[in-house]
């Protein structure tokens, strides 16, 4: 039997709008915990959160950080926390899936300045889809023109009636210096060491404080027949009772309480992780999910939907069970290799423990246990179910794999959300040594990152993601971390050709050099088919007049020549080959003959019938407010877009759903965001292909 510990852990998931405050935030609790000397500033490029170089230049979060703490909650229990900063910027949300994956909550910052924007909604949308229980901040409330009203008013509208105000600014902007605790009605108030002492509400604010007291204590025990029954006989219970009743609704998603604070100043902020430790629940409260059996393909980043093949499997947070643990994000570190972060779903790990990787089929070895503070690791000796750690040097455990003591279980974790690229550069490498490591690094990048996507198109390499930003940071990481240098240039079209006709040609081979000559003749029909059916190859030969041991390497001739490309030099789809008839060489005949008439037979009916430029064609589904509708549509009118459908969403956004070509999609998720100053929602999904119009020209 394994001893229980005496802290509990939670994982905390911050998340919110890029500059609402989440690594501010963090780092004003780790500063009030005691596990930092002092502040750092993302200015300054001092967080602990946000140690990357990339990130120091840029001044924002671009990966997940995580950022362990200890704290004693008003109840005198220790706790472990462990934050998972996940970046803001929509290029980045890969980072908020994984957080989402291992999170026992999501903390929700929201800009008392900004209020509510599509980055919050992102956040919210996300740790809804995951299950996730929430807490919204209200951050930033010392800075001008802060409204904690106006927001909780807007956060009202965008997402109804479960939210629960937990507390209430006393003064704002610089004077923001006090909080009302709604369930005690005491004022807290705040030094400079981010410290507080109770006090009397003042006079001015009692009033409204009190009509929050009375709504939120009576949402709070509607949930219980108990504490009704005692509210309505005039015994309202305690603030430390409705905590517990308002957990409970926290776990379930039924009640996501508000809170406010600065992480500058400190004010309100050792209330965050007191209610994180009060409301949330524990990493021990709730079960993990995993498929077990069927296909996992080696992690893969796990980026995709469903849990395809295999069953779905609960896991109880068991310390005394088998030990199985879920990598969550591996990362290049130039100087200690590879960083695996891993979350414990069931029993105890401890160094030199020898585990067996459920996903991928790889023995691994245990090295030092450690926790992530940033950049610093923590030792540990020993990480039990429901806590998050790291290991260094896995080599067969990639992002979204298992390792469990079964030694032959076969399980994955289930599969992050599917996010479909927007944006694509072609990378040249600057060397002969680069282009030898390039595909070798650029695995491991996606192995980092799997929202990145490695794309082999008519010779290039293709790195695609979710924006500019994303791709910019991920050629600078293939850089600094793996040493490899490229240049990038905007990818190239996938353009397609087909046959425009019919046509019937004679391909035919007739060498003699010497000894064995070549020859072969083959008889073709090479006519169009509808599109999207691909290539199709009829045998109608009669009496033997191609040897039936042939009739592959006619094929595959008749293959080769259209992956060649057309005569506007693009590969060819959409083609069926028929061979009906053709002459052999008992002597000078071979596949390699036959395959090679074979092509040059296809070429020749291409020439003749000529050739239709095709274009790939994609769904766009861009969700934005109601007014900008129009702006949107004029927009995709002016690229060619078809527009198949709009719809209004549940919080009164709209829709739209349009067919555009690629060939007008090379800037669109950056142009978009510009004129819709940010508000837009964007997915492009590959669709099919299309003739392309006259006028257009590959």
């Amino acid at each position: 039997m394994n001893s229980a510990p005496t802290t509990t852990h939670r994982t905390v998931a911050l998340v919110g709008a890029a500059g609402s405050g989440k690594t501010t935030l963090a780092e004003a609790l780790l500063l009030r915990a005691g596990a930092i000397p002092r502040a750092g500033t993302v200015e300054q490029g001092s967080t602990v959160c946000d140690h990357d170089p990339e990130e120091v230049a840029r001044g924002m979060s671009l990966s997940l950080a995580l950022a362990y703490f200890q704290w004693t909650g008003p109840d005198g229990v220790e706790y472990d926390l462990t934050l998972a900063d996940a970046p803001g910027h929509p290029d980045f949300v890969g980072g908020v899936d994984t957080a989402m994956s291992v999170a026992d909550v999501a903390v929700i910052t929201v800009s008392a300045v900004d209020g509510v924007t599509v980055g919050t909604r992102s956040a919210w949308a996300a740790a809804e889809a995951a299950g996730v229980p929430r807490i919204i901040a209200v951050t930033q409330e010392d800075k001008a023109r802060a409204d904690f009203r106006r927001v909780l008013a807007d956060l009202h509208a965008a997402f109804g009636d479960r939210l629960v105000a937990l507390e209430l600014p006393l003064g704002e902007e610089q004077a923001f210096r006090a909080i009302a605790d709604v369930l005690s009605e005491q004022a807290l108030v705040y030094d400079e060491t981010g410290r507080h002492h109770d006090e009397p509400l003042p006079a001015e604010a009692e009033a409204e404080e009190h009509r929050m007291h009375v709504d939120v204590t009576e949402e709070i025990v509607s949930h219980d027949d108990e504490q009704l029954e005692a509210y309505l006989d005039g015994r309202e219970p305690s603030a430390p009772d409705l905590e517990r009743t308002l957990a409970r609704e926290v776990a379930s998603g039924d009640a996501v309480p508000v809170v406010v604070c600065s992480g500058v100043t400190g004010t309100g902020v050792d209330r965050v992780a007191d209610l994180v430790c009060a409301l949330a629940p524990s990493g021990r409260g709730h079960d993990s999910r995993i498929v077990l059996g069927g296909g996992g393909g080696g992690g893969a980043g796990g980026n995709g939907s469903g849990a395809a093949s295999g069953t779905e499997l609960a896991v109880a947070p068991n310390p005394d069970g088998e030990a199985l643990l879920h990598v969550f994000r591996t990362v290049a570190d130039p100087f200690v290799g590879q960083v695996s972060t891993f979350k414990v779903l069931s029993g105890v790990v401890r160094p030199s423990d020898r585990l067996h990787n459920a996903t991928t089929g790889a023995d691994e070895r245990i090295h030092g246990l450690f926790r992530l503070r940033g950049a610093e690791h923590v030792p540990a000796d020993v990480l039990r179910a429901g806590e998050v750690g790291a290991v260094a040097k896995l080599t067969g455990s990639p992002s979204g794999s298992l390792l469990w003591s079964r030694a032959n279980g076969v399980a994955r974790p289930l599969p992050l959300p599917r996010r479909e690229p927007v944006f694509a550069v072609s990378l040249a490498p600057a060397t002969q040594s680069d282009d030898e490591k390039l595909m070798t690094s650029l695995t491991r990048l996606v192995a980092e990152d799997p929202t990145l996507v490695i794309d082999r198109t008519g010779g290039h390499t293709v790195l695609r993601g979710l924006g500019d930003m994303h791709l910019a940071v991920a050629v600078e990481r293939l850089a600094r971390v793996f040493g490899v240098h490229v240049t990038t240039s905007p990818a190239p079209v996938a353009y397609r050709e087909t046959i425009a006709g019919h046509a019937q040609v004679e391909g035919k081979l007739k060498k003699q050099s010497g000894g064995h000559g070549q020859f072969a003749v083959v008889h073709l029909r090479v006519s169009p088919l509808p599109s999207g059916s691909g290539f199709e190859f009829v045998d109608s030969v009669v009496g033997g007049a191609v040897p039936r041991t042939y009739i592959p390497a006619v094929e595959k001739g008749a293959r080769d020549a259209l992956a060649t490309g057309g005569p506007q030099g693009h590969p060819v789809v959409d083609v069926k080959v028929e061979l009906f008839d053709g002459k052999s060489h008992s002597v000078d005949s071979s596949e390699m003959a036959f395959r090679t008439a074979a092509s040059i037979g296809v070429k020749a009916a291409l020439a003749e019938a000529g050739t239709v430029l095709l274009e790939p064609v994609s769904v766009v589904t861009v969700t934005v407010p109601a007014e900008l509708q129009g702006t949107v549509l004029t927009d995709l009118s002016g690229r060619r877009g078809r527009v198949s459908a709009t719809e209004t969403t549940d919080d009164g956004r709209t829709r739209v759903i349009a067919d555009v070509p690629e060939a007008e999609l090379a800037r669109y998720v950056l142009d978009l965001r510009s004129i819709t100053g940010g508000q837009a929602e964007l997915s492009i999904t590959p669709d099919r292909y299309a003739r392309a119009p006259g006028g257009v020209t590959a």
